[in-house]
């Protein structure tokens, strides 16, 4: 028990020793660790202090170069503040200078304006008192002046604006016919061209109709046939027809006459139908005749729908293409209807295509133009209107019927199609061979020339040649001088357009010349 008390005790003590050996070799160890930490801040310390220096005097020098470098701009800035303030002064004098020399100026100005006032002032005055004495003057000369001439004032300022008037009408008309002439000189030319140019292409077979028909027969034993006993026959054909029928000594033929050119047709046709059939009285005439306007109704149709079809037209109204059927069968001044209308659409749209327009419009305003003249009960409107008014109610464009009415000048034109179909017309009319007039109606519009031509004064002989397209004016010449022939020219010119209806044109030349005739022995 002792001996592990002792050994207790023993260890105790061991423990108690060591500890304290590790005590002071720790303490030992902590002095070295902090004699050495000691010595590093020292260091530290020192280098930092050093570094902190040469750093200070950086920092310094980098002060003073900042320092001198603003100070610099400072005084750059100044100096151009400076310049600016001198500058501003300058301009500052220059302007008092400038504005007190025109101050003077304006004085000075001032003064001689108050001067050529004043001198404007007595002017005014002094002349005012010479036009009052002029005046007084003028008024006495011109009541010397009536006196002697034995006509007032104002008779003779009359005198003088008629005479006035006369000159200005003469320099005017002068102008005006230059200014013809020189748009003659452009446009007439390429008028003609395009003109020309549609007729070229255009080549159409003319027929002049007639009132009358012959029906030729294969002997005369039928003529007796068709007259039937006590003329039964042909009271009877005439009557369901209303054609006149003609036998005379013509061999084998029979004249037939009517105005209408489709109860011609229906009369032919009925006759042929009953000569071959051979049966010829009163109740197989008005059976035939029947037949015959029915079948000529359907052939009616028949060639309206073929002609438009032809020319390339759509949409017209079935009323429309009857009436354009009905054509064929009416003649205008021995001209065909219907074969005027097809060549006046085809003029119509060749001349559209050469000026820039529509050609399918202007076709089918060139075929209806003319369809008021083929009415089926007698009226009083001009057939222009009545065309117009018929294409309107059937549902043509503006363009059409516009043309169509004012292809006579029966409505204003407000179309470029309108002169188109108004010249193609004239042309289509105005071939040689196209048209067959009466001679009364021709001889009467060469008389109506020349009687246009002495309705104005001066003229001593008219005469209308080249088959009314010309008119020769002869003038006398005390009367008409060179300005007033060409005055008359262009107004019997205007008389004749504005009154008078003529295919073409009709030249009017003025001629006035002064003879002195002597006689040497």
């Amino acid at each position: 028990m002792e001996i592990v008390i002792i050994g207790v005790v023993a260890l105790i003590v061991g423990l108690a020793v060591g500890f304290f050996v590790s005590k002071s070799a720790d303490k030992k160890r902590a002095n070295s660790i902090i004699n050495e930490a000691e010595k590093e801040a020292k260091s530290i310390i020192k280098e930092a202090t050093a570094d902190g220096e040469s750093k200070k005097k950086d920092k310094i020098l980098q002060a003073k170069e900042k320092f001198i470098e603003l100070k610099s701009e400072h005084e750059k800035v100044i100096l151009s503040r400076d310049k600016k303030i001198a500058d501003a002064e300058k301009r500052t004098k220059d302007k008092e200078s400038q504005v007190s020399s025109e101050l003077s100026k304006n004085k000075k100005l001032n003064k001689e304006l108050e001067d050529k006032v004043k001198d404007y002032n007595y002017r005014n005055e002094y002349l005012e008192k010479k036009q009052e004495e002029i005046d007084k003057v003028h008024q006495r000369q011109v009541q010397q002046l009536e006196v002697i001439s034995g006509i007032s004032a104002e008779e003779a300022k009359d005198q003088l604006v008629e005479s006035l008037k006369e000159s200005a009408k003469t320099e005017a008309m002068a102008l005006i016919q230059d200014t013809i002439e020189e748009a003659k000189m452009t446009a007439q030319q390429e008028a003609k061209k395009i003109i020309i140019n549609t007729i070229q292409r255009i080549g159409t077979e003319e027929a002049v109709e007639n009132c009358v028909s012959v029906f030729n027969l294969e002997s005369d034993d039928v003529k007796g046939r068709i007259i039937g006993r006590e003329g039964r026959n042909i009271r009877a054909i005439e009557a369901a027809t209303g054609v006149e029928i003609i036998v005379d000594d013509t061999p084998e033929a029979i004249i037939l006459s009517c105005f209408d050119s489709v109860r011609r047709e229906i009369a032919r046709l009925s006759l042929h139908k009953l000569v071959t059939d051979g049966r010829i009285h009163p109740a197989r005439i008005e059976e035939v005749v029947k037949k015959t306007r029915k079948q000529i109704d359907e052939e009616i149709i028949e060639i309206g729908k073929r002609t438009v079809i032809d020319l390339g037209i759509h949409g017209l109204h079935p009323e429309l293409i009857k009436t354009i059927g009905r054509m064929k069968y009416r003649s205008s001044y021995g001209q065909n209807l219907l074969q005027h209308s097809r060549e006046v659409a085809k003029l119509c749209g060749v001349m559209a295509a050469e000026l820039g327009l529509n050609p399918k419009l202007a076709k089918r305003a060139g075929l209806l133009h003319d369809i008021g003249k083929v009415p089926e009960t007698e009226t009083e409107v001009p057939h222009a209107i009545l065309g117009m008014q018929w294409a309107e109610k059937y549902g043509e464009k503006p363009d059409v019927c516009n043309a169509i009415g004012a292809h006579h000048d029966e409505v204003e034109m407000t179309s470029l199609l309108s002169p188109i179909v108004q010249v193609c017309d004239a042309i289509s009319g105005a071939r040689p061979g196209a048209r067959r007039q009466v001679l009364d109606s021709y001889i009467q519009r060469l008389k109506d020339l020349e009687e246009i031509a002495f309705g104005f004064g001066g003229v001593k002989k008219a005469y209308a040649i080249q088959a009314g397209r010309e008119l020769r004016v002869i003038v006398e010449s005390e009367k008409v001088n060179d300005e007033k022939a060409s005055n008359l020219s262009f107004e019997i010119s205007q008389k004749i357009q504005t009154d008078m209806t003529y295919p073409g044109q009709v030249k009017v030349t003025v001629i006035r010349e002064t003879r002195a005739v002597n006689i040497a022995k």
